[in-house]
């Protein structure tokens, strides 16, 4: 089979679509014919040679895909050759074939094209796992989401609004159309305005009681001055930084928390545990409409250095998504 490899760590010409010896599945495994994979900034770090696989994953790019079965290893059942699937990765998704762990796949939702679905999986489980289980946002409550143009945000946003919280984002003034149409009730331009001001002022002084931050520590301190009263912080990026000074006092002010949370390094227990939360609670609400993938553009896979180009660049609003076809 063909995949891209990283030769060298460096810029998005260090991106080798090359010959690589076809998977095999282990035990409790699936080998996923791959349709798509979607392009993350973990895949950007990962080229850079900052954001290694963990143990045992593949070590081409790619957290999630779409396709269909084609083979099954020992011990896996209710999944048969030839269904369509999309999957979340620990790696390998930017490939012909992948093995992955069969707690980690899902059916393609109906209504869902295939190749669409593969801008899914990784949104679906960072957003349900973090605004759910971690910061058990509530009907009524104020959301906002940093980078709401990006393939988390778009997700969130909609997301956010179904559950029935007021939802503000952040983003480019050029994505706000199109994130008020997905169901953000405010728009900020962070370029130009300061969000902190524009949450107090869209929720009467109040504050927001989830944030879902991609930017870390260049965010923390006016994120916590944005939290309302027992407000929830869950960063999930760190694009502004790993280090910053946290005031406890404000916390304690506001009886308010900070959470820090990754996919990718969980154990394979508890990625199956996500993505069985994912089908039950997220798949209703994509068959509905509700929600729905959110996809840029899609670009050959051996167009790799392209998308990650355009990534790197924030011009796209959604999921660039890689296909083999």
């Amino acid at each position: 089979m063909h995949a891209i490899t990283i030769p060298e760590p460096g810029g998005p010409d260090a991106l080798v679509w090359a010959e690589v010896p076809d998977p095999e599945p282990g035990a409790g495994e699936v080998v996923v014919e791959v349709t798509a994979s979607a392009v993350n900034r973990a895949d950007l770090l990962q080229r850079q040679g900052q954001y290694p696989p963990p143990p045992g994953a593949p070590a081409y790019p790619g957290l999630e895909c779409s396709g269909v079965v084609g083979a099954l290893g020992a011990g896996v059942t209710g999944w048969a050759v030839g269904q369509p699937v999309c999957a979340l990765l620990a790696g390998g998704g930017y490939a012909e074939r992948v093995a992955v762990p069969a707690g980690q796949l899902l059916p393609v939702p109906a209504g869902v094209d295939p190749v669409d679905a593969a801008a899914l999986p990784e949104v679906a489980c960072t957003v349900w796992s973090n605004l759910v289980r971690v910061a058990h946002l509530g009907k009524g409550e104020t959301l906002l989401v940093h980078g709401g143009g990006s393939g988390i945000g778009t997700f969130a946003v909609q997301f956010g609004a179904a559950l029935g919280a007021t939802v503000v984002a952040t983003a480019r003034s050029t994505k706000h159309d199109r994130l008020r149409e997905l169901g953000a009730a405010h728009t900020v331009d962070y370029r130009e305005q300061d969000f902190v001001e524009e949450v107090r002022r869209v929720t009467d002084g109040r504050g927001a009681d989830v944030i879902l931050d991609i930017m870390g520590a260049s965010y923390l301190g006016r994120n916590v001055a944005t939290l309302a009263d027992g407000g929830r912080l869950v960063v999930i990026g760190m694009q502004g930084g790993r280090k910053a000074e946290l005031d406890l006092g404000a916390l304690l002010a506001k009886r308010a928390s900070v959470a820090a949370t990754a996919l990718r390094s969980r154990p394979l227990a508890d990625k199956a545990d996500i993505v069985r939360g994912v089908r039950e609670q997220v798949w209703p609400l994509v068959e509905s409409g509700a929600v729905r993938p959110i996809v840029d553009r899609r670009l050959p896979m051996r167009d790799a250095a392209q998308a990650h180009r355009l990534v790197e660049s924030s011009d796209h609003v959604g999921k660039v998504l890689l296909t083999t076809g």
